[in-house]
């Protein structure tokens, strides 16, 4: 494993995978949340911003203990491309800021949890002062769990939700059950844990729910997340040049693909044609709004989606994409491209590094890069920004005052940014018991694999950091391109802000994403896209444009 705040929490692939499962999941929780609520718990549809959020945002105050090797620069994270050397590891807290409570966290964890007494929680537990019990749940299923912990009486002091888990009711059980962590951190409060006051306000904008402040959040780089891939190798020795525009992408795909020696241009590209087509996000609902002349458009009823879909179903059609894609669920995308099946592929960021990782005891020449993406018509893309925080930890509103400040002090030394001491016990354990540095790449141990996993990590983050010891490289170039593809990038009308839709439009858009994959592979029409978006009009999409349109009136945008 190797520090990457930026790719430590799931992909978007998994969040692309998870989709379905927590659709179904939520809608198992909903009998038991629907016993969940409570007088004090604020209001639960909308969003806060503006002079309001500013009443409740932790004051900024940017953390100086440590000098990136490339600053943040249009969105993109931090980038860190040195060696390490323990030697020279700063100290973001000094001393204890728990007072020894006994803090029970749930979270999703992807592996096998490892006991819960062993040397790497007992380590962080004397760094932080208080003892975490984790109480961890496999990620996969977590939805299925989440729905009814949330609805019991007997629900743990803390409970980690990832974005993509707050379909259905889980909002309204954020804001009757969690506790309103403002009175601990809004203003100048928060100075009194210093890495928290170093997360970005963007992200904490993100945290409140209800019109309280309750989440401890895991900051993201806003700029798009998904990479279009290539095999620079592969072009280097063909001589083949980068496309510039949908067209170009088009013409050296047919040169490319050679069926007969089983070599195709690409696999599925559909979120690359998204961005290319400058179609807006569709990671988050909100973010598919955008104030257009005055009227509030929806991103599948701009031009830009039937253009996307389109240039994607013509890729389909004249055969450039492998066979496997198409057929859909067969086989990995990604070991096809390792296997130099397809040449392009998209996946999120992360990638860079895993698969140059992955084969470099496996094939020397194996040469993974990210292709700048392109304005589809050759022009400069318009690419939208994503959500600047996706993970979350509540603190349930019954915990004393004593385990409140004592889960911030956990958070204080889960947020220290790269180049700590801190940072490295989270995210490495303790040196020599699960680590050890070689020619400045910390290497995990079998121990470090079991043990530092997942747990501590998701209680809360720094600014979005990419650092890769072992491959330095990768780390530039990734924050490189976050850089230029940042430039391009525009924040839509409900940028950063939380917002919780009326429940009854919850399902509302649930069926487009199988709509667009069966159209992209021809199994149905363009006018079949645009019978359902005239159907989600019709249904309640018109009725949540005014939804929309009176929060923007009343609300105003997250830069207020």
């Amino acid at each position: 494993m190797t520090p990457n705040t930026s790719a430590s929490g799931p992909s978007r692939r998994s969040f692309l995978a998870s989709t379905a499962v927590a659709t179904a999941a939520v809608a198992g929780g909903m009998p038991l949340l629907a016993a969940c609520g409570g007088s004090d718990g604020g209001k639960k549809e909308g969003t806060t911003s503006g002079k309001d959020a500013k009443k409740i945002l932790p004051t900024f105050v940017a953390q100086n203990v440590v000098t990136p090797d490339i600053a943040s620069k249009n969105g993109s994270s931090l980038g860190f491309t040195g060696k390490l050397s323990l030697a020279d590891l700063k100290t973001s807290v000094s001393g204890k800021l728990g007072k020894g409570s006994t803090i029970k966290i749930m979270s999703p964890f992807w592996g096998t949890p490892p006991k819960g007494d062993n040397p790497y929680y007992e380590a962080m537990n004397a760094k932080i002062g208080a003892k975490v019990v984790w109480q961890n749940q496999d990620g996969n299923t977590y939805d299925e769990k989440l729905g009814a912990v949330l609805a019991s009486s007997d629900m743990p002091d803390v409970v980690v939700i990832p974005g993509w888990n707050m379909g259905g009711k889980i909002p309204s059980a954020i804001i009757s059950k969690m506790a309103d962590l403002g009175p601990y951190l809004s203003g100048d409060k928060v100075k009194e844990y210093p890495n928290l006051a170093a997360v970005p306000t963007d992200a904490w904008q993100r945290s409140i729910f209800g019109g309280k402040l309750r989440g401890l959040p895991m900051p993201s780089s806003y700029v798009a997340n998904i990479v279009p891939y290539y095999r620079k190798d592969i072009f280097d020795k063909k001589g083949y040049e980068l496309p510039t525009s949908a067209a170009e992408f088009l013409a050296l795909a047919k040169e490319i693909t050679n069926a007969r020696a089983k070599v195709w241009a690409c696999d599925d590209m559909k979120w690359t044609a998204f961005n290319s087509f400058g179609v807006l996000s569709g990671s988050e609902k909100s973010l598919g709004w955008n104030s257009v002349g005055g009227k509030l458009v929806y991103r599948v009823e701009t031009d830009e989606y039937l253009e996307a879909l389109e240039w994607t179903r013509k890729l389909y059609a004249a055969g450039v994409v492998h066979p496997d894609a198409k057929a859909q669920n067969q086989g990995d995308s990604s070991l096809r491209f390792a296997s130099g099946e397809v040449l392009f592929y998209n996946n999120d960021i992360s990638h860079w590094w895993a698969k140059t990782a992955e084969q470099a005891a496996q094939n020397k020449d194996f040469r993974i890069a990210g292709m700048d993406i392109f304005g589809h018509d050759g022009g400069d893309p318009t690419l939208w920004a994503g959500a600047p925080a996706s993970i979350f930890a509540f603190v349930n509103k019954k915990a004393s005052k004593a385990v409140i400040q004592d889960v911030l002090a956990a958070a204080n030394v889960t947020a220290a940014p790269y180049g700590t001491e801190e940072y490295m016990l989270t995210n490495y354990g303790v040196e020599g018991t699960h680590y050890t540095l070689k020619d400045g790449t910390p290497t995990k141990n079998d121990k470090g694999n079991q043990e530092v996993l997942n747990a501590f990590v998701m209680l809360a983050s720094p600014a979005s950091t990419i650092a890769h010891p072992d491959l330095p490289e990768v780390a530039k170039a990734q924050v490189e391109w976050q850089q230029r593809m940042g430039a391009f990038t525009k924040k839509s009308s409900f940028y950063g802000l939380q917002i919780i839709e009326p429940a009854r439009y919850t399902n509302l858009s649930n069926d487009f994403e199988q709509l667009e994959d069966d159209i992209v592979r021809g199994r149905k029409k363009i006018s079949d896209m645009q019978q359902a978006v005239s159907d989600w009009k019709s249904q309640g999409g018109d009725k949540l444009r005014d939804w929309y349109g009176k929060l923007l009136d009343d609300s105003g945008s997250a830069q207020g």
